[in-house]
């Protein structure tokens, strides 16, 4: 397995309580947040529940987005595939572990971010 750099430090408690999976995915769903509405539209439509909200700074329900657990996630793509927004690439394993923080501007899975990666978390979409 390709190993998750994309990760910044543990898992919390409640998220890695949550079943491995068991094989390394082709495909690798990866939320671009600066697109994201918060909807919960891919969460219906997960098989392993691998996707979670990330609350808004202040409420939980204001300005919220989601982001995939990349450990947990199979490449099904049926997140991508009901996503009112069009905001979930799928990316092949390698890339989407890559590509992952540059798409992340908060992370409830301890997932590196915009920040962490030195990119500027300044977007239209979000502030």
């Amino acid at each position: 397995m390709v190993e998750n750099t994309a990760r910044k430090g543990e898992r919390p408690p409640t998220i890695a309580k949550k079943p491995p999976r068991k094989r390394e995915p082709n495909l690798l769903a990866v939320i671009d947040q600066k697109g994201c509405t918060g909807c919960e539209a891919c969460i219906i439509f997960c098989p392993v529940d691998c996707i979670e909200i990330v609350p808004g700074v202040s409420f939980a329900q204001f300005q919220q987005l989601v982001e995939v657990d990349i450990e947990r996630c199979i490449g099904c793509a049926l997140c991508a595939k009901h996503c009112p927004w069009d905001t979930i690439p799928m990316l092949s394993y390698v890339e989407g572990i890559k590509k992952a923080p540059e798409l992340t501007f908060r992370s409830v899975c301890n997932q590196k971010t915009r920040q962490d990666v030195g990119l500027s978390t300044d977007s239209p979409a979000r502030p």
